[in-house]
């Protein structure tokens, strides 16, 4: 099928693409799931799609829905997992092509799952990645800015996230975070049941769970769910948030309570997010923070020790460094000096360096970044010695940041070229000591 894009690509003008590229897409869809006998009919499928905290939530509805005793697959940017076998997303999408996911649905079917819980995004739901995959839930977890200049707005990019709410059936699930100012557009599009959840309360139908003893400190969260204890080991109030989706959907697959908390206080942490590869006498974080609202979560729970005992959150002592860049190839360009703002107010020494740049000039990002800064930074291009002189110039007390690629495993460099990469193991090399920096550039 690559190929046949690559034909037309050739013989019919970009115009002509352009108009066909929607049909050609539709078309890959059907095609896909025909070919694996339409395997989603075997499953329940959920969506789960917002601008942040998809691919926790994914694990944690895993988990979640697993403690039912039922085989259940799950697809994310960082896995895909069929029961207990998982396997590293090397594919550097999110949301995988048609024919990856049919197959997967497929094995997941004849693995005897009964569930497959799948990240969606935008750009997947405008290509009809989602189309042929009968979704019987959806999941929408807050709507933020992202992908403005694909979706060429962010009305076309609410509305594509809408599209997964849209095509629920009336026996559905739409589960849909109250606190969101959009949740009303997810409420309006869907005839599916719904199920709201929020910082107060878990809602389905005329059935409330009240939510109380709210506790987000330095070492987990914990809070109650009509009186049930749930303890998480997951950091800051973004998770939260993750969690209380994944109660409210396994409370909307009819999983007792206890079960859940169960299931919820075994997903220890999401690789690449909010991930201490070091604690003491340095902190290190790996976070995946690509937004202008994630990196201001990270890095204001980073400033701050939660205090159980007031609202009023201690500030942390020692330094907050942080390595930061953006992806290139034209990705929301826009967010670039709000990063470097968001650093500034922030931390107290920046390294802005590459991400992945695509065929865009790194160093012609990293100034669009710095355009938001007024205070001195550093620009350290290589991104492993960005890292390493993060981690040398801290201090006891002094946490280092280092965002924008979690536990990804490429950076993508110019026309399609990709080189292994893994932030967590460049931080665990450089704490090591002694080892020669790597050399970071496609």
């Amino acid at each position: 099928m690559d190929a046949l894009l690559t034909v037309i690509k050739r013989f019919f003008p970009r115009a002509a693409f352009v108009r066909l590229q929607p049909l050609y897409h539709f078309f890959l869809a059907y095609a896909a799931a025909v070919r694996f006998w339409f395997p989603g009919r075997h499953l329940t499928v959920i969506g789960i799609t917002g601008t942040k905290g998809k691919t926790t939530i994914v694990r944690l509805v895993h988990e979640v829905l697993s403690a039912s005793g039922v085989g259940v697959m799950s697809a994310s940017s960082l896995s895909f997992r069929i029961k207990d076998v998982e396997t590293p997303n090397a594919l550097k999408m999110t949301m995988p092509g048609r024919f990856f996911v049919q197959r997967l649905l497929r094995q997941a079917s004849n693995a005897g799952c009964r569930y497959a819980v799948l990240e969606v995004t935008s750009q997947g739901i405008v290509q009809f990645r989602h189309r042929a995959i009968p979704f019987s839930g959806a999941v929408m977890t807050n709507i933020a800015p992202e992908h403005i200049e694909s979706h060429g707005g962010f009305e076309p990019y609410l509305r594509a996230k809408l599209d997964l709410f849209w095509r629920l059936p009336k026996g559905g699930a739409a589960v849909i975070n109250r606190d969101d100012p959009h949740s009303a557009r997810f409420s309006a599009a869907t005839s599916a049941h719904k199920i709201f959840y929020g910082k107060d309360a878990i809602v389905i139908g005329a059935k409330q769970w009240k939510i109380s003893d709210v506790v987000i400190g330095a070492d987990g969260i914990g809070f109650a769910v009509a009186g049930v204890a749930v303890r998480s080991p997951l950091l800051g109030m973004f998770n939260f948030y993750n969690i209380l989706a994944a109660v409210a959907v396994g409370l909307s697959e009819g999983i007792a309570l206890e079960r859940i908390a169960d299931a919820v206080v075994r997903v220890a942490g999401v690789p690449g997010r909010m991930e201490f590869v070091a604690r003491s006498p340095v902190a290190v974080v790996v976070d995946y923070a690509h937004t202008p609202d994630s990196l201001k979560n990270v890095y204001t729970f980073l400033r701050q020790i939660p205090n159980p005992k007031s609202q009023i959150p201690k500030k942390r002592k020692g330094k907050l460094i942080c390595v930061l860049g953006a992806a290139g190839g034209g990705r929301d360009t826009w967010k670039r000096p709000a990063f470097g703002a968001i650093a500034e107010r922030y931390c107290d020494d920046i390294i802005l360096t590459n991400e992945d740049p695509y065929d865009e000039d790194p160093e012609a990002i990293v100034g669009e970044i710095g355009r938001g800064i007024s205070k001195n930074f550093e620009k350290i291009i290589d991104r492993g010695t960005a890292i390493r002189a993060a981690i040398t110039r801290a201090r006891a007390g002094d946490t280092v940041v280092i965002t924008g690629k979690g536990a990804e495993l490429w950076i993508m460099g110019p026309k399609g070229s990709k080189l292994s990469w893994d932030d967590r193991r460049v931080v665990r090399e450089a704490l090591n000591d002694g080892l020669p920096p790597a050399e970071t550039k496609p």
